[in-house]
């Protein structure tokens, strides 16, 4: 080995670290990082998705500021009162053409992606998600949010962070298990940076995200979490999203039937909330076809019915942190409690049938405190010696309800304490949790997000071994004509004959009920022609093989699980 002369040491230790840095980075692309690699790589997308949803907040506090005039915008609803009234209706309406511009130039089916779409690319696309349409959807969320649309920050900011995941996954060319890790830990310190929860954070990503909790995912992910809270903090300071007014206080035994009964209540409002989400989405497309209505002036309708309800009830605009703080500390009547539940349901639905964007949590949230204030007044009234405070009930109802919606009953409970810091009212929300999500799972496909995906005819909510055959395109799984094991000739033109064939593009989840119906050991992978035409034969399709690789699959989902 040559020996460097002393004047060029740095010259020569600088290429050797590059030649390492080099060799690493080859090896980690073949071979996939090792355990510290990715530690440290889930450290950096902890911090990168942390910056994201400080970001992400903070543009949304400075266009709010901007367009309503505001210095708090937390307390938006206060300010929004003393607005002249076509300035509450034309930002909603101004703020909807641009998402409508937005969604239209950059995404294939005119939506603003969130989380539906981050469980899917959890499942069946290797913990990847698309780069432009994410990108796209957190501009439209962000004007959405900042102009009076009626829903939350933590979708948006849990898809732009799964955006910087995969990106990662693609540098390094990550499998399908280090890719769906590296997506939970971007998830994690998404949810940990919004509510400065990293305990929840976590907890999502594995029970919502990736939907297991292997041993293999949960230190990485509590890397990033804790990253992702540390950024939070850095920023905004130790404090929790909501102050109680005072200490809940429950009498044991006594007062646990009220809990259940809200817990049940939560469980059917969250179904009601949904549903009317759903319903609306459905009105409003009808209402596109029917008139001729331009795309691209969906969200513009939707801003407008916004408006024209915040001129009466200001307090849609937005995430509604105001009105929730003022449920969980007693500040607002039975009254105004039910009628600004019921008014919030119905800006949520308009804002996702316009298709604006935004998450589903906080106006879950917001509903939640709202109806179980409601309920708790109800009951402190009636049972005034065994009741302990109404704003008890409206934590519980909080956590309840955004549990049902969210089909997650750990992390959301977690959620639910971090946020507001109080951990002496465990039983009480707990028990409502449970309850809420038990009823809620069996109105729904599970949740919010896995009911969208249902929609759209992505299976999910049963689990692997239905979205799994979803996987599998027959001209990958068949027998070619050249094969040994190739059907015989005339077999395969009798089955064609009978109708019984499937096309290359289909997938197993197309194709095994057919061998069910048939009862055929095999159906040939055709491509029809114009009529009269000679159908083209690609090969055929045998139920053992398509069992096989169902089977692999499912081997390869449980393995990944318990590793």
């Amino acid at each position: 080995m040559d020996t460097p002369p002393p004047q060029n040491w740095v010259a020569f230790l600088a290429d050797k670290v590059r030649e390492e840095i080099l060799r690493a980075w080859r090896l980690m692309r073949e071979r996939g990082p090792d355990k510290v690699q990715f530690w440290f790589i889930a450290l950096l997308i902890g911090l990168a998705a942390g910056c994201a949803a400080v970001l992400f907040r903070l543009g949304i506090n400075l266009l709010q500021s901007a367009l309503y005039g505001t210095d708090e915008p937390r307390l938006m609803r206060t300010y929004a009162e003393t607005l002249a009234w076509y300035w509450i209706v034309a930002i909603p309406v101004v703020g909807g053409l641009v998402v409508g511009l937005i969604l239209n130039r950059f995404t294939a089916d005119h939506r603003a992606k969130s989380v539906a779409e981050v469980i899917e690319g959890a499942a069946l696309n290797e913990g990847r998600v698309h780069t432009k349409e994410g990108l796209a959807s957190a501009a439209a969320s962000l004007i959405t949010l900042s102009t009076g649309g009626s829903s939350g920050r933590e979708g948006p900011v849990v898809h732009l962070v799964a955006v910087i995941a995969s990106w990662v996954s693609r540098r390094i060319n990550a499998d399908g298990i280090t890719g769906r890790d590296l997506l939970g830990c971007a998830v994690a310190a998404a949810v940990s940076a919004s509510f400065n929860a990293p305990i929840a954070g976590a907890l999502f990503a594995l029970e919502v995200i990736l939907r297991h909790f292997a041993a293999h995912a949960f230190a990485p992910i509590v890397i990033a979490s804790v990253a992702g809270t540390v950024i939070s903090r850095l920023v905004f300071g130790d404090v929790t999203e909501f102050t109680l007014a005072q200490e809940g206080s429950l009498s044991f035994y006594v007062e646990l039937p009220a809990f259940l009964l809200l817990g049940l209540l939560s469980g059917l409002v969250a179904a009601v909330m949904m549903g009317t989400i759903f319903l609306a989405d459905d009105l409003f497309t009808r209402f596109k076809e029917r008139t001729g209505l331009p795309r691209v002036l969906r969200p513009a309708l939707s801003g407008l019915i916004l408006g024209l309800i915040a001129l009466a009830f200001p307090h849609i605009i937005g995430v509604g942190y105001e009105t929730t703080s003022a449920a969980l500390t007693g500040a607002l009547g039975w009254r105004e409690a039910v009628v600004f539940c019921v008014i919030k349901v119905v800006a949520v639905a308009i804002t996702f049938a316009g298709r604006m964007g935004g998450g589903i949590f906080s106006p879950s949230l917001m509903v939640g405190a709202l109806l179980g204030l409601a309920f708790g007044l109800t009951a402190t009234a009636i049972f005034p010696d065994n009741s302990g405070s109404e704003t008890l009930y409206a934590l519980a109802g909080m956590g309840a309800v955004a549990a049902a919606v969210l089909g997650a009953p750990i992390s959301t409970t977690l959620i639910v304490f971090e946020l507001t810091g109080d951990w002496q009212t465990g039983l009480a929300v707990m028990v409502a949790v449970s309850m809420s999500t038990s009823l809620a799972s069996r109105l729904v496909h599970r949740s919010f997000f896995l009911t969208q995906l249902e929609r759209r005819n992505v299976h999910l909510s049963q689990g692997p071994q239905a979205y799994l055959l979803s996987l599998f395109r027959v001209a990958n799984v068949m027998r070619k004509p050249e094969d040994p094991r190739y059907a015989p000739e005339d077999a395969v033109w009798s089955a064609i004959e009978d109708g019984h064939w499937v096309d290359p593009n289909a997938t197993l989840e197309t194709a095994l009920p057919q061998f069910e119906n048939t009862g055929r050991a095999f159906l040939p992978v055709v491509t029809l022609g114009a009529e009269g035409e000679t159908p083209r034969i690609h090969g055929a399709l045998f139920h053992v093989d398509a069992l096989r690789a169902y089977n692999r699959a499912l081997a390869a989902t449980a393995a990944e699980e318990h590793r």
